[in-house]
């Protein structure tokens, strides 16, 4: 079992060796919560739930963390905008949070820390850096000394003299240098605070996920991951902060996924194209949204539109259609020998490949190719004039647990309209080939999801009964 990552701290692919042999600490990014998510956040929250349950069906006890962020800038401008306050929003789209990551088929994270339940450890490790000589205290505010951390810009791979051209000093700021960034404001009137070694305020963002990180997986964790976004600055801070305070790597692997654009546009607020997930789920099965994340290898950015999501649901479809007339087969079929066993082989040989395009990075754009593969073949076995129940229950079974791996669902209450289009398609070239017991077979499947069909000299209608 060799899995490699690609690393965006060393810029190539390297064999996954965690810490603790069998067990993995993963710490994802969480959203700010301030608002719904948009796809361009939902993107992560599937991806790396994919590479967490794959590293589970490889047999890794993973240990994932991911935290929200409930109070910044954002969240209290919100509050002021709807005259509430900052818990108030926060717990409000935390549940909606929950709420649209399910129905995406993610898994709830073993522990989603939020920042104002940890508070006492972010300032236990500013106060720490502070007497380190990496930060300083300035009118209540509290800064990092970027220039002594001298690996700085490793992961974004910039060099401090790069990172300088374009440093300024916003107003209001009282650094020593323009590179320096906050680990602590001061609170302004009204502001919601904690009392601190230097007065009320709040931690600055790239300081939370350190502290959290640190408590909930400890100094040195396997897995940090987040969108491309994050890479530079936080997660350069991130690193900055974490190495300085304990002296050992922060992270072994880093993974970062690629952006989101829409009709060929990079998403963005300013441009108005952004997209809701809350918004998406009410015209399109999460599943759909789900699978055609999955389609595009997680470093790669993905184009998003109306058309490449009805295609995905086309495709899911036809993987689904494949399922179930293995399914309604498998009535039908016996106990045989002959061909068994070449049959159970090709099955076995599609889950090698399988592991083998996710071993590579976590592949799930050839994986799925592979799960395209296993229809094919599947229903090229059901043209066979004799089935096994036992070759049928290894199609059926590997559909399932493929599925199970990129956190699909290969059951499904009601078909599509072009999923029943999908099936007539089949009824019809099944019925050219003289195939008519395949064709009755799709008729009868049709017929116990309560769809109606009608042959006529204009072609096959349907209707739902």
């Amino acid at each position: 079992m060799t899995i490699q990552i690609y690393n965006t701290l060393t810029r190539k692919k390297e064999t996954f060796q965690p810490i603790e042999p069998g067990k993995v600490k993963m710490y994802v990014c969480g959203p700010t919560v301030y608002n719904y998510i948009h796809i361009g956040n939902a993107r992560p929250a599937i991806v790396f739930d994919s590479v967490r349950r794959y590293l589970e069906y490889r047999g890794y006890e993973v240990q994932f963390v991911s935290n929200f962020t409930d109070v910044d800038d954002k969240l209290i401008k919100t509050a002021r905008e709807l005259e509430s306050d900052v818990p108030t929003i926060a717990e409000k789209f935390i549940q909606a949070y929950f709420e649209d990551v399910s129905a995406l088929g993610c898994k709830e994270a073993d522990i989603h820390p939020r920042v104002t339940e940890n508070m006492d450890e972010i300032i236990e490790f500013i106060d720490t850096l502070i007497q380190k000589g990496y930060a300083y205290e300035s009118q209540g505010d509290v800064y990092y000394r970027t220039r002594k951390f001298t690996d700085y810009g490793k992961l974004s791979h910039q060099s401090i003299d790069d990172l300088k051209v374009g440093a300024r000093i916003q107003v209001g700021e009282k650094k020593e240098d323009a590179l320096d960034f906050a680990l602590w404001k001061a609170a302004k009137e009204g502001e919601i605070a904690w009392d601190s070694p230097w007065g009320r305020g709040r931690p600055g963002w790239h300081i939370e996920c350190s502290a959290m990180a640190k408590k909930y997986l400890g100094d040195t964790i396997d897995i940090h991951a987040g969108g491309q976004d994050l890479a530079f600055p936080h997660h350069e801070n991130e690193i900055a902060q974490s190495e300085a305070l304990t002296g050992e790597p922060f992270a072994h692997y880093w993974m970062h996924n690629g952006y989101i654009n829409i009709n060929n546009e990079k998403m963005s607020k300013s441009l108005g194209n952004f997209v809701l997930v809350h918004d998406i789920l009410k015209k399109v099965d999460p599943q759909v949204l789900r699978f055609f994340m999955l389609s595009v290898h997680y470093r790669n950015p993905i184009n998003f539109n109306d058309e490449l999501l009805e295609n995905a649901g086309v495709a899911l479809g036809r993987l689904r259609t494949s399922y179930q007339n293995l399914k309604h087969r498998l009535q039908a079929s016996a106990n045989l020998a002959d061909h068994d066993q070449e049959w159970l082989q090709k099955i076995n040989q599609l889950v090698s490949t399988f592991e083998k395009e996710m071993d590579d990075d976590f592949n799930t754009a050839d994986g799925i190719a592979v799960l395209f593969e296993l229809a094919k073949q599947g229903n090229l076995y059901l043209r066979e004039e004799n089935t096994s129940t036992k070759v049928i229950e290894a199609f059926l079974n590997t559909f399932e647990e493929l599925f199970s791996v990129l956190g699909l669902r290969i059951e499904q209450n009601e078909l599509l309209d072009e999923e029943i289009d999908e099936l007539i398609e089949q009824r019809l070239e099944a019925r050219k080939n003289r195939d008519f017991a395949l064709a009755d077979q799709i008729r009868d499947q049709l017929k116990e999801m309560n769809i109606i069909l009608e042959d006529t000299r204009q072609g096959t209608r349907w209707k739902r009964g």
